[in-house]
Formats: structure tokens, C-alpha cells, sequence
């Protein structure tokens, strides 16, 4: 197996910022979906009683990158040194914007979920960067490999990337569907069921089209890295959910944290991995690429499996919150 990682090193995955656009375009009409059963209220309660958010920030920017450091440290005897600095990296990453829906999805506290992803997405400046060199040559000392120092890059990402981000799949979306839901609620009544299931759909779509641009790759090696992103993913829900739970914080809320936690921006992580100004073109980062990439498809997976758990598997026409 450990042979099978270091060919994972020389290969290059089909990426392209390009497709990655197209694909937050997607995730801003979802965000508009979960907007819609949003109203102002719901973050003036939020901001009131700060508790939920103090506890998912620490899950998410604390214990997760400190809980991904133990797994690869447990796995070092499998694995390659990019391999385990792929965990770090995703797992220093701000959490996914599709979390916003899968909260909805799972009757959570989405105006929790959205404040988390908002402050998290800010944060990345700064919080990505550290805990990718803290953990990440933390774990190169323990691997005893001096070369694998190297790996550990320090990350620039551009305040101007952040905010785009945050205007196309916060901003606009966020603004537009709690506007209708506040003047036109009869309307939004109508639409959200259609919504809802034009979003499951978009997803199945997102899914199919990450399989299908590296399908071969997936193919060959899926069986190798499948059930370390499924291992590390179902600690980071399990870990959220716990961490929530210690608090004795509302069933939605742990539902939320459990999904903030354990949904990543596996797509900053593949932006940062191909910017040849941080990782130059001869660097093998293979392993690494691929752990990013098949978390990001994987992910939306758990999340649907999850959010469909909680929810009875039922869509609902009615607000998820109120």
C-alpha cells in the first residue's frame, strides 16, 4: 500500500480554477435555497446567545486540525508524508459553503451554519495558513523525514479571493432569498419545495462531474484512499457532535456543528495545492491532491447522507426553521 501512495505522488488531477468557478455558481444557487427559509430574526437570536457559535469555531478552527494531526499520526506506518499533509491541509481549510444546506437539509440551525461559514471564510487569512504549518510540521518531526519539510508551504490566500468567494456564495444569494422570503412569503412558500429539489439534483450533478474528469485516477486508487477520507470524515462529524453535545447545546445546533465541522473547502485546498507560486510544478504533491479531491467528493456524500438521516429523508415545502 505504502508503495501504491508514492505513485500518487507523481500524478497530476484535472483541475482547473475555470471549472471550480463554475461549481461555487452552482453553490450560490443552493445557498439562495437554504436563504429562503432565512429570516433576520434568526441571527439577532444568534448574535443574543453566542454560545453555539464560540463552541463550532473552536470544533471547527481548534480540534479538528488537532484531531486530523492524531489520525495521521496514527496512520504514519501507512502512509506517506503527502498523504497525511493532505489531511492537514483540508482540514485547516474554513469549512465548505455547501454546510449551509446540508444544515437545511438536516432541520439544523442554518442562521448558525451561515455565521460559522461567514467567520470561518474571513478567518481563513490568517487560520488556514497557521494550522497547516503548525500541525503540518509537527507531523513532518514525528514522520522523522527531513525532505517532507518541504511539503509544508507557507499558504498566501489573496483577501480579494476571500471576498469574491464571500460575495458570490454568501452575499448575493444570502440578500436575494431573505429579501423574497420577507416580502414575497407567499411566494417563497411556492418555490421552496422546487428549490430543494433542483438543489439535490445540482448536487448529483457536481457529484457525477468530479467523478467523471478523473475517473481513471479514482478508479485505480479509490480503493486505497477511500476508507482513510471515510475514517477521517466520520470522526470530524462524530467530533463536532460530541464537542456540541459536551455543552449541552440544542439537538439543531449539534446537528449544525457536526456538519461545520466535518464539511471542508476541499476546493481552496485544491487551489492552493495547483498555484504554482506556493507548490512550484515539479513538486510532487500527488498525494495530497488526491486526498483534497476525493474529500471534496466525498463530503457531499456524508453530507447528503447526513442531512437525510436527520431529516427522515422527507423535503419539506415549510421553512426548516423558525
Amino acid at each position: 500500500m505504502l508503495e501504491t501512495f508514492k505513485a500518487l505522488d507523481g500524478l497530476r488531477l484535472n483541475f482547473s480554477p475555470d471549472s471550480l468557478f463554475i461549481l461555487n455558481l452552482t453553490i450560490a444557487f443552493i445557498m439562495f435555497g437554504v436563504a429562503l427559509e432565512l429570516k433576520p430574526l434568526h441571527f439577532r437570536n444568534l448574535a443574543l446567545n453566542p454560545k453555539a457559535a464560540i463552541v463550532g469555531a473552536v470544533s471547527q478552527f481548534v480540534l479538528m486540525p488537532f484531531m486530523t494531526f492524531l489520525l495521521a499520526i496514527a496512520f504514519r506506518n501507512f502512509i506517506t508524508p503527502t498523504i497525511g499533509l493532505g489531511m492537514i491541509l483540508v482540514a485547516s481549510c474554513p469549512g465548505g459553503n455547501v454546510s449551509n444546506f446540508f444544515s437545511s437539509l438536516a432541520r439544523g440551525n442554518v442562521a448558525l451554519s451561515v455565521s460559522l461559514t461567514a467567520v470561518s471564510d474571513l478567518g481563513a487569512i490568517l487560520i488556514t495558513p497557521f494550522n497547516f504549518a503548525f500541525w503540518g510540521t509537527l507531523f513532518t518531526k514525528v514522520y522523522s523525514l527531513l525532505n517532507a519539510s518541504e511539503l509544508v508551504r507557507p499558504l498566501e490566500i489573496p483577501f480579494l479571493h476571500v471576498l469574491q468567494t464571500m460575495v458570490i456564495l454568501l452575499g448575493i444569494p444570502l440578500t436575494l432569498g431573505m429579501l423574497i422570503n420577507l416580502y414575497l412569503p407567499g411566494f417563497t412558500v411556492k418555490i421552496l419545495i422546487h428549490v430543494k429539489r433542483l438543489s439535490l439534483i445540482a448536487f448529483g450533478g457536481i457529484i457525477l462531474v468530479m467523478f467523471m474528469k478523473n475517473w481513471e485516477f479514482f478508479l485505480e486508487y479509490i480503493k486505497y484512499i477511500f476508507l482513510i477520507v471515510l475514517i477521517h470524515n466520520a470522526l470530524a462529524l462524530s467530533l463536532g457532535w460530541t464537542f456540541a453535545s459536551l455543552f449541552k447545546l440544542p439537538r439543531r445546533d449539534r446537528k449544525t456543528i457536526s456538519i461545520e465541522t466535518g464539511i471542508q473547502n476541499s476546493g481552496l485546498a485544491l487551489l492552493l495545492l495547483f498555484n504554482p507560486n506556493i507548490f512550484p510544478p515539479g513538486m510532487a504533491v500527488g498525494g495530497m491532491a488526491f486526498i483534497a479531491a476525493w474529500w471534496g467528493l466525498w463530503h457531499l456524500i456524508a453530507g447528503l447522507i447526513m442531512g437525510g438521516i436527520w431529516s427522515g429523508f422527507r423535503l419539506s415545502s415549510k421553512p426548516a426553521i423558525a
